[in-house]
Protein backbone atom coordinates (compact mmCIF):
# COMPACT_ATOMS: atom_id res chain seq x y z
CA UNK A 1 0.00 0.00 0.00
CA UNK A 2 1.38 3.35 -1.12
CA UNK A 3 0.25 6.56 1.00
CA UNK A 4 1.65 10.15 0.16
CA UNK A 5 2.99 12.25 3.28
CA UNK A 6 4.35 15.66 3.56
CA UNK A 7 7.88 16.12 3.03
CA UNK A 8 10.83 18.59 2.19
CA UNK A 9 11.93 18.84 -0.86
CA UNK A 10 15.59 17.47 0.28
CA UNK A 11 13.69 13.99 1.70
CA UNK A 12 12.53 13.66 -1.49
CA UNK A 13 15.65 13.93 -3.45
CA UNK A 14 17.95 11.68 -1.24
CA UNK A 15 15.04 9.21 -0.94
CA UNK A 16 14.97 9.19 -4.97
CA UNK A 17 18.63 8.83 -4.79
CA UNK A 18 18.68 5.90 -2.65
CA UNK A 19 16.51 4.26 -5.61
CA UNK A 20 18.53 5.03 -8.23
CA UNK A 21 22.09 5.00 -6.45
CA UNK A 22 22.11 1.48 -7.72
CA UNK A 23 21.81 2.02 -10.98
CA UNK A 24 26.30 2.38 -10.16
CA UNK A 25 26.33 -1.47 -11.25
CA UNK A 26 26.44 0.27 -14.07
CA UNK A 27 29.60 2.09 -13.63
CA UNK A 28 31.15 -0.94 -10.76
CA UNK A 29 29.87 -3.92 -11.95
CA UNK A 30 29.11 -6.66 -9.29
CA UNK A 31 28.36 -4.90 -5.58
CA UNK A 32 27.56 -1.75 -7.62
CA UNK A 33 23.86 -1.75 -6.82
CA UNK A 34 24.29 -2.31 -3.35
CA UNK A 35 27.13 -0.15 -2.59
CA UNK A 36 25.04 2.84 -4.05
CA UNK A 37 21.98 2.54 -1.76
CA UNK A 38 24.30 1.98 1.29
CA UNK A 39 26.46 5.11 0.70
CA UNK A 40 23.35 7.57 0.26
CA UNK A 41 21.68 5.53 3.66
CA UNK A 42 25.03 5.56 6.22
CA UNK A 43 24.61 9.63 5.02
CA UNK A 44 21.21 10.56 5.62
CA UNK A 45 19.68 8.16 8.16
CA UNK A 46 20.25 9.60 11.07
CA UNK A 47 19.15 13.16 9.46
CA UNK A 48 15.58 11.97 7.91
CA UNK A 49 13.34 9.07 9.17
CA UNK A 50 11.86 9.35 4.88
CA UNK A 51 15.90 8.58 3.98
CA UNK A 52 16.44 6.16 6.67
CA UNK A 53 13.05 3.90 5.40
CA UNK A 54 13.81 4.51 1.46
CA UNK A 55 17.19 3.66 1.76
CA UNK A 56 16.11 0.39 4.04
CA UNK A 57 13.77 -0.32 1.13
CA UNK A 58 16.13 0.20 -1.50
CA UNK A 59 19.31 -2.03 0.15
CA UNK A 60 16.37 -4.78 0.33
CA UNK A 61 15.39 -5.14 -2.37
CA UNK A 62 19.61 -5.26 -3.98
CA UNK A 63 20.26 -8.15 -1.73
CA UNK A 64 17.30 -9.45 -2.87
CA UNK A 65 17.93 -8.91 -6.20
CA UNK A 66 21.51 -10.21 -5.78
CA UNK A 67 20.46 -13.45 -4.95
CA UNK A 68 17.94 -14.12 -7.73
CA UNK A 69 20.87 -13.21 -10.11
CA UNK A 70 23.05 -16.26 -8.43
CA UNK A 71 20.33 -18.56 -7.87
CA UNK A 72 19.90 -17.83 -11.85
CA UNK A 73 23.16 -17.99 -12.67
CA UNK A 74 22.91 -21.24 -10.70
CA UNK A 75 20.65 -22.53 -13.22
CA UNK A 76 21.97 -21.52 -15.95
CA UNK A 77 23.38 -24.84 -16.90
CA UNK A 78 19.88 -26.33 -17.16
CA UNK A 79 18.85 -23.35 -19.67
CA UNK A 80 15.87 -21.71 -17.58
CA UNK A 81 18.93 -19.83 -15.83
CA UNK A 82 19.56 -17.25 -18.91
CA UNK A 83 16.03 -16.43 -19.58
CA UNK A 84 15.28 -15.80 -15.90
CA UNK A 85 18.81 -13.70 -15.53
CA UNK A 86 17.76 -11.48 -18.19
CA UNK A 87 14.37 -11.61 -16.43
CA UNK A 88 15.48 -10.78 -13.14
CA UNK A 89 17.85 -7.78 -15.00
CA UNK A 90 14.85 -6.15 -16.97
CA UNK A 91 12.56 -6.62 -13.54
CA UNK A 92 15.68 -4.98 -11.44
CA UNK A 93 15.95 -2.01 -14.04
CA UNK A 94 12.38 -1.32 -14.13
CA UNK A 95 11.27 -1.20 -10.46
CA UNK A 96 14.36 0.84 -9.52
CA UNK A 97 12.64 3.60 -11.73
CA UNK A 98 9.32 3.12 -10.77
CA UNK A 99 10.43 3.34 -7.16
CA UNK A 100 12.25 6.45 -7.72
CA UNK A 101 9.85 8.03 -9.66
CA UNK A 102 7.10 7.37 -6.65
CA UNK A 103 9.39 8.12 -3.63
CA UNK A 104 10.30 11.59 -5.26
CA UNK A 105 6.79 12.43 -5.69
CA UNK A 106 6.47 11.76 -1.78
CA UNK A 107 5.10 7.57 -2.10
CA UNK A 108 5.78 5.18 0.60
CA UNK A 109 7.16 3.02 -1.87
CA UNK A 110 7.53 -0.89 -1.40
CA UNK A 111 9.28 -3.38 -3.66
CA UNK A 112 7.41 -6.13 -5.11
CA UNK A 113 9.14 -9.74 -4.36
CA UNK A 114 11.18 -8.01 -1.74
CA UNK A 115 13.18 -9.79 1.22
CA UNK A 116 12.99 -7.57 3.73
CA UNK A 117 16.85 -8.10 5.75
CA UNK A 118 16.95 -4.49 7.17
CA UNK A 119 13.24 -3.60 8.96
Amino acid sequence: MTEKIALTQDDKTFGMLAHLAALVQFVVPTFGSIIGPLVIWLIKKDQSDWVDRQGKEALNFQLSIAIYTIVSIILIPIIIGIPLLIAVGIFWLVMVIIAAVNVNDGIDYKYPLCIRFLK
